[in-house]
């Protein structure tokens, strides 16, 4: 007896203490996990990483006109700050992303409503708002081409029953922004609604519960309960917001034909870099103008991330 039980204890000492007994099923399960994740690794270097290099390499080179490209170094990044379309660009992107922002209040009110308790057809509102963001940019800006038209647009058509005057809202310079951007807005609330509703089913009832024995209205419980606990959820909303309307370009480029006369005034960085780059064959200075626009998206939600510490309570 003596010679087995100080044995036994000796070898469950040794195969604990042994790094290669310890280490064999810790490294299969660390060489499982990479397996799992490598796909998505090798997808973000491939599609993001290798470019965002790339882009940076040739923010520093002028393109031939029969290809090929010579190292210039920083003279891209002077044309782009010197240049005043940048500049003119840079603000009605920001005019966009204030706009597109609008969508998210919006977007909180409708999901409150729908979230009421004993509400029937929640799932026919619930697609009816998201159909708008499904349907193709070409779609829906071709109608409303047709809506904000000035000879026979329906907007103008129930204006006029108000004795308001005709506008030509995509063509004249002090609209033609803004009307794009009320259709940002219209397209993207039903995005942003999905994600709100969501976020309000995660609210334990029984906070409403007790509210409303306490003699708390529908008002109070939204503003004392439901916004305070919904912030993560509008945190994370406002920076996609915020990243998707910076990056506006598809509803100019159809919404806005060629010889627009205000073309110049609706111009995002992104349609600038479009123009730069596939019709003037600048790609050098239009690869500067995305990198400056990837380091005002990083700023501004750097930003973000150091004022939600004010406002977004976890619960």
């Amino acid at each position: 007896m003596m010679s087995v039980f100080p044995s036994t204890a000796a070898a469950k000492k040794a195969s604990r203490g042994s790094p290669s007994a310890a280490a064999a099923p810790k490294s299969r399960g660390q060489r499982a996990a990479y397996l799992f994740i490598a796909p998505l690794g090798i997808g973000f270097a491939v599609f993001y990483f290798w470019p965002l290099l790339q882009t940076f390499y040739y923010s520093f080179t002028e393109f031939g006109a029969f290809g090929g490209h010579t190292w210039i170094g920083t003279d891209n990044y002077v044309r782009v700050l010197k240049d005043v379309t940048v500049w003119q660009a840079l603000g009605n992107t920001l005019i966009y992303c204030v706009i597109g922002l609008l969508a998210l209040p919006l977007a909180i009110f409708v999901a409150a409503l729908l979230n009421r308790r004993g509400l029937r057809g929640v799932s026919v509102y619930r697609a009816l708002y998201f159909i708008p963001f499904v349907t193709l940019p070409v779609a829906v800006g071709l109608v409303w081409n047709w809506l904000y038209n000035g000879d026979y647009g329906l907007i103008n058509e129930v204006l006029e029953w108000f004795g308001a005057d005709r506008r030509y809202w995509v063509s004249d310079p002090s609209t033609a922004v803004y009307a794009i951007g009320t259709v940002m807005v219209w397209s993207t609330t039903g995005y942003y609604l999905i994600i709100f509703m969501a976020g309000i089913k995660g609210i334990p009832q029984d906070y409403y519960e007790a509210a409303e024995l306490d003699g708390a209205g529908p008002l109070r419980r939204f503003f004392t309960i439901t916004l305070p606990l919904l912030s993560p959820t509008i945190f994370f909303a406002s920076i996609i917001c915020m990243i998707n309307s910076l990056q506006t370009f598809d509803l100019i480029y159809i919404m806005m034909a060629e010889k627009n006369p205000a073309i110049g005034d609706t111009q995002s960085v992104v349609s600038l870099f479009y123009k730069w780059a596939f019709v003037e064959n600048a790609q050098g200075a239009a690869a500067a103008l995305a990198f400056l626009l990837m380091l005002i998206i990083a700023a501004l939600t750097l930003v973000q991330f150091r004022l939600q510490k004010r406002w977004v309570h976890y619960a």
